[in-house]
């Protein structure tokens, strides 16, 4: 069986975790209890899942043209992450992401994210063969409207499984239309569907272009498809820290529909992978371990 492809466009940065047993105020210095660094971003975050899972991936993002961006890109490639389309822009320091991680598993972020590490149309339309040739191409809709739409074009004109990762807003209309799967988090689902996300609005949306509808509800995901719906409850794994827990998500999701699995078995992998990755600090995955195929069991109640 052939190994499928799966092109990501989205955000590549530096990610320094610190843990910390609570912020000091203003003006006071606090201890770390502990630190990691690592290849970091969503697009990246949900690069290292798939790879994980079985899936090639393309990564599609920007690097500055420093030291870091070099580490990174190594690191990319340990991780069997094809980094050929990531451009390396100069005179541009790599995005870099600082969590601060309380012992209670609130998190605050400070980021340096400034335009130029952002993908830009003619970023995404000189990877175009990347994106037209894989099986998959995952887009965050964090990146400028005009790249993602891009992006999810090329995918969708080449007849490839197009997800987004997030919710538009602006060229709404167009990015649906070109969108099979839509991820959205509970903020995100609010602001897709109202204050009280039900099946009834969500499967309205399908009639804009997606397929497949997975939505955060608060206790837990509400997934619908043209005939079907699935509400599945968070994971009781204990909760360490929820970054990374939504990428972790959306590409086990994708990997589950590249393998050919219907909605509801995607549904059950997505969550399975979501609670494994909220379990340990940081945002990477660590999905390779034989627990996750038992925690689907357990969600198909087995």
């Amino acid at each position: 069986m052939t190994t499928p492809v799966a092109a990501v466009v989205g955000q590549l940065a530096r990610d320094l975790v610190l843990s910390v047993d609570a912020v000091p105020g203003a003006g006071e210095a606090g201890d770390a209890t502990g630190r990691r660094e690592q290849l970091g971003g969503k697009g990246a975050n949900q690069a290292v899942a798939l790879a994980q899972l079985g899936v090639r991936p393309r990564l599609v993002a920007v690097a500055g043209d420093d030291v870091i961006g070099d580490v990174l890109l190594d690191q990319a490639r340990r991780d069997g992450i094809e980094v050929t389309a990531v451009v390396r822009r100069r005179d541009t320091l790599t995005g870099l992401i600082v969590e601060l991680l309380e012992s209670d598993g609130t998190w605050r972020y400070v980021q340096h994210l400034p335009e130029a590490v952002l993908l830009t149309e003619h970023d995404v339309e000189a990877a175009h063969a990347v994106i037209a040739g894989a099986d998959a191409v995952l887009v965050q809709l964090q990146q400028p409207p005009a790249a993602a739409l891009a992006a999810a074009r090329i995918g969708h004109d080449a007849g490839r499984l197009v997800v987004l990762d997030g919710v538009p807003e602006e060229r709404r209309d167009d990015l649906l239309a070109a969108a099979d799967v839509v991820r959205a988090d509970d903020r995100e689902a609010r602001l897709l569907l109202g204050d009280e996300p039900t099946v009834e609005n969500a499967r309205s949306l399908l009639d804009q272009g997606p397929r497949l509808l997975a939505l955060g509800v608060g206790d837990g995901n509400l997934f619908v498809w043209r005939d079907g719906d699935l509400r599945l409850p968070l994971t009781d794994e204990k909760v360490v820290d929820t970054t990374g827990g939504g990428d972790a998500f959306t590409a086990s999701l994708t990997a589950s529909l590249l393998r050919g699995e219907d909605p509801a078995t995607a549904a059950r992998w997505a969550v399975a992978a979501s609670g494994a990755t909220v379990g340990h600090p940081s945002g990477r995955p660590d999905l390779r371990s034989e627990d996750l195929a038992k925690r689907v069991r357990e969600l198909s109640g087995e």
